[in-house]
């Protein structure tokens, strides 16, 4: 019959150890509007041809039609309920206090709702206003317009290690012609307009958490790491929380917010206004000043319009690496020692291990009573204590067990 042997608490230990990925994501993955899933969940009604805008896109590393396609991230903006952006082109509230904006905006609620949510599930209140740094108690630092990258679990993993995570990104749009302006003084001058629709050609910055591993910082969403200019560390962009593998980016600081921007954007028709329909060219007060990256084409510009500028725009559209990271994996292992002494594990209950009389079946006739027993142990059951069988380990060879040598096996349970 089969033996059985009891593993005492000696013979279990714990052990933690941890994988690294590297993840890169390549511009034309971000860029393409192949990999680039959009999701109409919102539409407007009433006069005009009506808006359809996504509060969302994903990044997929290739074709999303595709079966074999992976999403990488999603990618969406908010702008902070009492920041500046919004107070500005706010007209008021209503009887319900429901905030108005005038018609030159658009999506500012769905904005606002989205910078609360990134807000309460990161810094544990809806109300909280996200900061770079972290720890900064000067409001010049708070990040009015965010630009929220969520990674997905199958990259992610269990978190981000730190100082491994890098963009590239260029902070001014493409230049396609010069704007003629008049300051308070009366004097023009000219300033070059960038198209929201053309792919930049300026040079590209890099930002990255370089430094986080020796300021590390916690808070309601885990371990936090400042993202900073790589080449100006001083210079503070955005957040990465880590646990999460949500980076926060202030488009005020990362973009050339002043920069004149101009190009078709989705937009509703006043009653009776066909011209500027649909196209960034004025701010709000239509004072004649060009529209600039912030606050006109924030509030002015569907949540796709902000996507699609900086993904296509901003991200390249090259085969460079747009992001890239190093990912974590915690494993956890149980070690289970089965050890098996010199006299035991030594007879088999395979019927073909005895003859008709009982007595083990030899090698060389005639040693029936001589020869020693031995086995070829090839695999170890695992049992509870109602003997129901729980795991199998498979060794990847049969290894020979005789009264002459004691084996210990090392099964390893990870999970």
């Amino acid at each position: 019959m089969a033996i059985f042997k009891e593993i005492l608490p000696a013979d279990v230990k714990t052990t933690r150890s941890f994988l690294n990925q590297l993840v890169d994501v390549l511009q034309e993955d971000v860029s393409g509007s192949s990999s680039r899933r959009k999701y109409q969940m919102f539409v407007t009604g009433g006069v005009g041809p009506g808006v359809t805008s996504s509060l969302f896109q994903t990044v997929y590393d290739q074709d999303f039609t595709l079966q074999t396609a992976n999403p990488i991230f999603d990618i969406t903006m908010g702008l902070l309920p009492t920041g500046s952006t919004v107070t500005i082109a706010q007209t008021g509230t209503d009887a319900a206090s429901k905030e108005l904006f005038p018609s030159s905006s658009l999506m500012m609620r769905e904005k606002m709702d989205i910078y609360r949510q990134f807000s309460q599930a990161l810094l544990g209140d809806n109300s909280l206003a996200f900061t770079a740094p972290l720890d900064s108690s000067d409001v010049t630092n708070t990040i009015d317009v965010a630009l929220f990258i969520a990674f997905k679990r199958l990259f992610a993993r269990d978190q981000i290690k730190r100082e491994t995570f890098a963009m590239r990104f260029f902070q001014s749009a493409s230049a396609v012609g010069p704007h003629a302006q008049q300051d308070n003084a009366g004097a023009r001058h000219q300033n070059w307009r960038a198209n929201i629709n053309v792919n930049s050609i300026s040079g590209s910055t890099v930002f990255t958490d370089v430094g986080s591993a020796t300021n590390k910082l916690a808070t309601f969403g885990g371990q936090v790491g400042n993202i900073v200019d790589a080449s100006n560390t001083a210079r503070t962009v955005g957040l990465m929380f880590y646990d999460r593998g949500i980076a926060v980016l202030d488009l005020a600081k990362i973009c050339s917010a002043s920069q004149l921007m101009s190009g078709t954007i989705d937009a509703m028709a006043a009653l009776g206004q066909t011209t500027l329909a649909g196209r960034l060219t004025e701010t709000a007060a239509g004072n004649g000043v060009g529209a600039r990256f912030i606050p006109d084409f924030v509030t002015s510009g569907s949540i796709d319009n902000i996507i699609d500028h900086i993904a296509g725009c901003r991200m390249g559209s090259g085969s460079q690496t747009s992001m890239t990271f190093q990912n974590v994996t915690n494993i956890n292992s149980t070690l289970v020692f089965c050890r098996a002494g010199a006299d035991e594990f030594n007879y088999s209950s395979n019927p073909t291990f005895t003859d008709a009389d009982s007595r083990i079946v030899v090698i060389d006739a005639g040693q029936e009573d001589t020869q020693q027993s031995f086995t070829f142990i090839t695999s170890c059951g695992i049992y509870d204590a109602n003997d129901n069988l729980l795991a199998v380990a498979k060794l990847s060879r049969p290894v020979e067990k005789s009264a002459e040598r004691d084996l210990t096996l090392r099964i390893r349970l990870d999970f």
